[in-house]
């Protein structure tokens, strides 16, 4: 396959993480000649979703560290006189302490296989082809789902429903092309079509709600065996990176714009809430659920109502906060006469900013941010991407691929060739030892060598993800999508950002719920974050003999692991870089998107200043074709697989998930 590669592109793009994907779907977008390429054997970097089997592996391969073997080891004898070679890694740091637990009925699992997976393929083989859809490679029932971000107060999911999908051996009958992460999913992006095209089948009915039994929050929840959870793998999209979309974020913003959303559905975040003297309960954000509360006072309700009000529109009073701009945002509250619980809520919750660190103004900021986010797709102001985050960079992959990009995964890239008279990056050395030129440069920061690192310094962030058998707040409806922001429990600790997704988000099976915890770094994840875990579920097997315990709910298995935090890098700070080499950085810490979203926007205008950053593509049936070119209708392409997504969304529009649609 490296030898049928073409050798001269406009750009090339090394990583597959978001900030990588929006800019490779940019520069295609504009018509430039687009390689993208990754190491790994899965879309998204550390931006990704897996399987349950697939995070396993990610896991052992992570614990072991081994380095990847070099299939050209001469390579540097491709480098000529008057060029220097700058070396890539080929081993991925970004993540370290990586510990598993299995806190579920240990019942054997051995010998259990994953329900509808499919056979394993090596690390290294041939690479993608281009013109291949990604799919959703970890959605065993994608098809069928409306195309997302389709009007602007939308019918979202009813939080008491659920997506039905079909049963694993159905799904893997109908779609073989599907594979999990750690399987290796070899396919590239081509064709922007629905993953079940790829089978050649008929695609399956869209999908179908059924009212969810309502359970009274004392009810004993159903005992789930660690067997159960490998069976039932592929019910899992498990995020590495743990965000949610603000509705009137970025990348929102993105989505509409380029019409991105086509490719995602996304349902509500349904509840915002407070961890408040050991225990857990619903904030009241918007106008009708502040007078909708029972835990609060009428005189409360007006107090959070005038600040609220006064938040929107701070700015045209200053000389309500210009006092205490040089005071922290907590320190702001308790001047505006309320009380300690409004303080808490508006906090922790509504601002969701540091207690000790944060200033008055970014308080301020955050709580307008909020607001103002409210109402737009619901009650909250968060969407979450159904399948997981790790959709979203292989939606822009799939746009870069409709205009030309090329995708090959398994496919390393050994150095940079840099050109001595110029100074400038001239070309790549692929793994197998094939130079492809290029004029820009894209690579992603795990890329780079330690030697090219030397002067950066990085943060780090703390994460875990836990597969629980009942929510944090059991309420009539189990179909929930919380946050929930827990205070520092100690001096000099982080809050941790706790989001908790139900079975409905198509990340975990039916009767479990996936919880997601994440603060910036202070020492190892679990020293972090086990403290919090403690504080909201149990994490013991055994019979617990006090009621509080026996009301939490139980941890079945549990991963900590730290990720670098490549944000906020100067470019300076890195080593011997060509002007024509931009640096992308990982997830940051951060609840939203907005930081990987400017820096693709950043990077694209610097190459292409004149160029609009991802514009709206063109309609159909507004493209004129040449004469020598045979339109669509004439080669029987009306039943492209490209087109039966869009044809059956329409079918479906009715469906579950949080459909947003482009502004007039």
């Amino acid at each position: 396959m490296a030898d049928n590669l073409p050798t001269e592109f406009d750009v090339v793009v090394v990583g597959t993480g978001l900030p990588e994907s929006i800019i490779a779907a940019a520069c295609a977008r504009s018509g430039q000649r687009v390689l993208h390429v990754d190491s790994r054997n899965y879309y998204g970097g550390n931006w990704a979703s897996f399987s349950f089997s697939g995070l396993l592996s990610w896991i052992k391969e992570n614990q072991q560290k081994t380095d990847l073997s070099d299939e050209c080891e001469d390579w540097r004898k491709l480098i000529l006189e008057d060029e220097e070679a700058i070396p890539l890694s080929s081993k991925d740091k970004t993540i370290q302490n990586v510990e598993d637990f299995c806190f579920g009925n240990q019942d054997s699992a051995e010998g259990v296989e994953e329900a509808g997976a499919l056979p394993k393929l090596p690390v290294f083989g041939a690479p993608a082809a281009q013109g291949v859809s990604p799919g959703l490679e970890e959605s065993p029932a994608a098809e069928g789902v409306s195309p997302g971000l389709e009007k602007e107060n939308p019918a979202v999911e009813s939080p008491g429903e659920e997506p039905q999908t079909p049963e694993p051996e159905q799904a893997q009958g109908t779609d073989p092309a599907r594979a999990a992460p750690g399987a290796g999913a070899g396919t590239a992006p081509g064709s922007g079509a629905a993953p079940s095209a790829a089978s050649g089948e008929s695609a399956p009915e869209p999908m179908k709600t059924e009212a969810a039994p309502s359970e009274n929050g004392a009810q004993e929840p159903k005992k789930i065996t660690y067997s159960q959870i490998v069976r039932e793998g592929r019910r899992f999209n498990i995020d590495l990176v743990s965000k949610l979309l603000y509705s009137r974020g970025l990348l929102i913003d993105l989505l509409i714009k380029s019409n991105v959303s086509r490719y995602a559905e996304f349902k509500n975040a349904t509840r915002v809430l407070a961890f408040r003297e050991g225990k857990v309960e619903q904030v009241p954000c918007s106008r009708a659920d502040v007078f909708n509360s029972r835990q609060l006072t009428m005189v409360e309700k007006r107090m959070l109502m005038k600040f609220l009000t006064f938040c929107l529109d701070y700015e045209q009073h200053p000389e309500e906060y210009q006092d205490y701009e040089s005071s922290t945002f907590a320190q702001f509250l308790q001047t505006r006469k309320l009380t300690p619980s409004l303080q808490h809520f508006i906090l922790h919750s509504i601002a969701m900013v540091s207690e000790t660190e944060s200033s008055t103004l970014q308080g301020l900021q955050a709580t307008r941010k909020f607001l103002q986010c409210l109402g737009r797709y619901g009650n909250t102001p968060f969407l979450f991407p159904l399948y997981g985050q790790g959709e979203i960079p292989q939606c822009f992959c799939r746009l870069c691929a409709v205009f030309g990009g090329i995708y090959c995964l398994r496919h390393a890239v050994r150095c940079l060739v840099l050109d001595r008279a110029s100074g400038r990056c001239k070309a790549i050395v692929d793994h197998f030892g094939q130079r492809i030129s290029a004029n820009y440069f894209i690579v992603e920061d795990s890329y780079l060598s330690e030697s090219t690192c030397t002067n950066v310094c990085y943060r780090q962030i703390s994460r875990a993800v836990l597969i629980t058998d009942q929510s944090v707040l059991n309420t009539d409806s189990e179909q929930q999508v919380s946050i929930l922001t827990v205070p520092p429990l100690e001096v000099g600790r982080a809050a941790v950002c706790v989001i908790e997704l139900c079975s409905s988000t198509m990340t975990c099976m039916k009767d479990t719920y996936l919880v997601h915890l994440t603060c910036p770094s202070t020492k190892t994840a679990r020293e972090d974050l086990e403290p919090v875990v403690q504080k909201l579920f149990r994490l013991n097997t055994e019979k617990e003999t006090e009621n509080e315990e026996l009301e939490k709910p139980r941890v079945l298995w549990a991963v900590y692991f730290n990720m670098r935090d490549s944000s906020g890098v100067e470019r300076s700070s890195y080593a011997g870089l060509p002007s024509n080499v931009y640096v992308c950085s990982g997830p940051d810490s951060a609840l939203g998107n907005d930081c990987a979203v400017k820096q693709a926007e950043t990077i694209f205008q610097e190459m292409f200043p004149t160029e609009e950053f991802c514009p709206p593509p063109p309609n159909p049936e507004d493209i004129i074709y040449d004469e020598d070119e045979i339109e669509p209708e004439e080669s029987g392409l009306n039943n492209s697989p490209e087109t039966k997504p869009e044809s059956s969304a329409e079918e479906s529009s009715g469906g579950d998930g949080a459909a947003v649609a482009k502004e007039e």
